[in-house]
């Protein structure tokens, strides 16, 4: 039996769909230096449906933007612990062209690879191991370095963002694995069952009129919460749920609360 095809992403920002044509809608997005498997073609072999290795997570790329890889490329990005970008933006020289970067972006290069780059231009932004696990402030920062990231549906960057992209992001960058959307966040982690035994760096879930989980965030402080909604902003946090900080309106019903940083 053939090996599955693999890939690597080496564009800035990929979009992936949930279905084979430009048109579909964006689920979720591949990010320089993320990784993943081929599970299938289309008819016309012009789109590939990849599985994600980070978070398991499944949709279609143009296969314009697909960078191959060879299976043991693939085993060593696997094995190893790569450096994951700190920095809002950055850039990195690859095949001789300038490529931007964004936070959180991985950089799983093979040793040939490498020993090209680090000969035409050394990668010298801000940046941490993958693994690496940090503690809650943090986790603080590197969401606050997304404030003001406009609101994107299946969006992982500083220049789009969904909600549950967000928090994925910020834990990742935090060396903690977090699924992609927020209903399979909410069953990760610890559940916190009083309001009061709230801490700083856990997830708290929303539902609009009492239906099925569509929203998620960060809590900052007991009262205050920072999640995408329109864009990625601050706003008071209650027992009932998100209070605008403008306008004191409740937005997003309070479901449940989980906490990921003290994970066991």
């Amino acid at each position: 039996m053939s090996e599955t095809p693999k890939g690597v992403c080496r564009l800035s920002v990929v979009p992936v769909r949930n279905a084979p044509n430009e048109s579909a809608e964006q689920v979720t997005q591949l990010l320089f230096g993320e990784h993943y498997e081929v599970v299938a073609t289309d008819e016309s072999k012009e789109w590939y449906r990849i599985r994600m290795v980070w978070d398991g997570y499944e949709g279609w790329v143009n296969h314009l933007q697909h960078h191959p890889i060879a299976q043991e490329h693939f085993e060593q990005i696997n094995a190893a612990d790569y450096k994951i970008s700190l920095d809002v933006t950055a850039s990195i020289l690859f095949r001789k062209v300038l490529t931007p970067i964004v936070i959180g972006s991985v950089l799983p290069l093979s040793p040939n690879e490498l020993f090209q780059m680090e000969e035409q231009l050394a990668f010298n932004g801000d940046s941490k191991s993958l693994s690496q696990r940090r503690d809650v402030e943090f986790v603080k920062q590197m969401a606050n370095r997304y404030l003001g990231a406009p609101y994107l549906w299946g969006g992982k960057s500083p220049f789009g963002i969904d909600c549950s992209g967000f928090t994925q992001m910020v834990f990742k960058l935090s060396g903690y694995g977090l699924k992609r959307d927020s209903y399979q966040q909410a069953e990760q982690g610890l559940a916190v069952d009083n309001f009061s035994d709230i801490e700083a760096g856990d997830l708290a879930f929303f539902t609009k009129n009492g239906l099925k989980i569509s929203h998620v965030g960060i809590i900052l402080e007991k009262n205050q919460i920072i999640h995408a909604s329109g864009r990625v902003r601050i706003d008071m946090l209650t027992e009932e749920g998100i209070a605008h900080k403008e306008s004191g309106k409740i937005t997003h019903q309070l479901h449940s609360i989980r906490r990921i940083l003290k994970e066991t």
